[in-house]
């Protein structure tokens, strides 16, 4: 019995220690597994640790890369907007170029200068036994309207019809002469503008020009144009208000050629011949003079009636006085009447007595004159009803 137990015992202790064995085996296994999966599931935090900071990096970083994607495609939409409006101006440029070009051959084809040393008779028909229609001075240029055989038709300012191809240029010759010839004119494009001294805004002034005049310019530069404001002086215009044009003299048709020369004529018949010394009596006698020679007539008839007895003082061959004058013995019958004597007791008319003093002064629109008579008793200048030389 005693050994039964015994070997019981020792079968229960093995047993025990048997199960202590593969506990102890299984803790280690589960320790070791345990371990594993702590390490696993480290590495799996740390994964989706990364993949958070990947995503949140990328997250970052994508308005940034859209950002610069934008910026690109800005840039390269200027550089190609910037080529177009290059090339844009380009064409523009050169279309300008190119009509610039075709106007000065235009102008190379139809411009005409005339070869004179003094002038050339511009007809109205290709006939030089037409009509004179006016005159084409030296250095006058125009265009062609029209050629035939040995004539041109042309014209130039106010002028038009036909002058003989000997005394013209034609082509380069003729540009050659116009470039030679012209002037470059500033025309004034507002009112009352300033002339300056100096091209500047805070110069002094020398005076205003009218909208319309027109000045010989001299000098040109961005903002100012430097202008012949007289015979002796050169000023300033700002060019916002004028235009400039690069101009030849023109041909002067017959009518105008006329109008000319008898503003001229009047401009010398109007010189002033030097006041003479009277008293009021003797301006008031004169008044009353005029009064009963032309006293229904203008005032340029009534000045005109004036110089004349003036004149007569100022000659020599007359007496030296008004009163000498008008009372010579044949001359002025209403002198010797009683009819200038009554005007001049009540006031002559106001326009006669200004007339009067315009004489006495030296005004004149006679020239010279000492005579004068009714229209048709003699050759000479007519105003109003009288004839005066």
């Amino acid at each position: 019995m005693r050994t039964q137990k015994t070997i019981s015992g020792r079968i229960m202790a093995c047993t025990l220690v048997c199960f202590l064995l593969i506990s102890q085996d299984s803790i280690m296994v589960l320790a070791e597994e345990n371990e594993h999966l702590d390490t696993l599931t480290a590495g799996v935090a740390s994964y989706m640790e990364g993949d958070e900071e990947n995503e949140i990096s990328a997250s970052e970083e994508e308005p940034e890369k859209e950002q610069i994607q934008q910026t690109e495609e800005m840039n390269q939409t200027d550089e190609e907007a910037e080529e177009e409006v290059s090339l844009v101006a380009g064409e523009a440029e050169a279309r300008m170029e190119a009509e610039e070009e075709e106007a000065e051959q235009v102008d190379l084809d139809t411009l005409v200068m005339a070869n004179v040393s003094d002038s050339v008779n511009v007809r109205e028909e290709a006939d030089e036994e037409s009509a004179v229609a006016g005159k084409l001075f030296k250095n006058c240029g125009g265009i062609i309207l029209e050629q035939n055989g040995d004539w041109t038709k042309i014209q130039s300012g106010n002028l038009t019809g036909w002058a003989k191809n000997e005394y013209l240029l034609f082509g380069e010759e003729a540009a050659a002469l116009r470039e030679e010839a012209g002037t470059l004119k500033a025309t004034i494009t507002t009112d009352a503008l300033r002339v300056r001294k100096e091209a500047s805004e805070e110069a002094g002034v020398y005076g205003l020009v009218k909208n319309g005049e027109t000045l010989v310019a001299v000098e040109q530069s961005d903002d100012w144009v430097a202008v012949q404001y007289d015979e002796d002086t050169v000023g300033y215009v700002s060019t916002e208000f004028a235009t400039l044009e690069f101009t030849v003299e023109t041909g002067k048709t017959t009518k105008e050629i006329e109008d000319e020369e008898r503003a001229k004529e009047l401009e010398k018949l109007s010189k002033n011949q030097g006041a003479v010394p009277t008293s009021v009596s003797d301006v008031t006698l004169l008044a009353a003079l005029i009064q009963c020679e032309a006293g229904s007539q203008s005032y340029e008839g009534q000045l005109a009636v004036g110089a004349v007895v003036m004149n007569r003082v100022r000659s020599g061959g007359y007496p030296g006085s008004i009163i000498g004058v008008i009372t010579a013995p044949g001359q002025f019958p209403p002198a010797t009447n009683g009819k200038v004597a009554a005007i001049a007791a009540r006031g002559p008319k106001v326009s006669c007595m200004q007339a009067a003093q315009a004489a006495v002064d030296g005004a004149t629109n006679v020239g010279g004159a000492t005579h004068f008579n009714r229209v048709g008793a003699h050759p000479g200048i007519v105003i109003g009803s009288h004839v005066f030389w």
